[in-house]
């Protein structure tokens, strides 16, 4: 997501894929400061491809870690800017549902939604 909440990279994976499988190819040729991400993304080896790049990783850390990181909880509030998206994304029966079955097939509405909502 850039500042304005519009979506910037989008990777279809299958429904019982974990999203953390992508979030290193998420992060990939970007330069930024700081990457805001759930607890669904707290993995040591994401945070260490983040901070690799010279990123802080603001992702808070699960409840069964012994030693839990630091969150700057006042950046992280800037993730509400994801959700917001995906709220404009909600109207879209045909992706909310997934009508289609194929992964090419959603994956070119869902840009054809992106854009609709980049426009707005």
């Amino acid at each position: 997501m850039e500042a304005l909440s519009n979506p910037v990279r989008l990777i279809v994976t299958a429904g019982q894929e974990a999203d953390i499988t992508q979030g290193a190819a998420l992060i990939e040729g970007f330069v930024t400061e700081a990457v805001i991400a759930d607890k669904g993304y707290d993995s040591d080896a994401l945070v260490a491809a983040i901070e690799a790049t010279g990123a802080q990783a603001i992702i808070p850390p699960r409840r069964h870690r012994h030693t839990k990181r630091q969150v700057d909880w006042h950046r992280y509030k800037a993730r509400n800017l994801v959700e917001r998206f995906f709220n404009r994304l909600k109207p879209f029966r045909r992706v909310a549902t997934r009508y289609d079955k194929l992964a090419n097939r959603y994956n070119a509405f869902l840009h054809l939604a992106c854009a609709y909502i980049w426009l707005l």
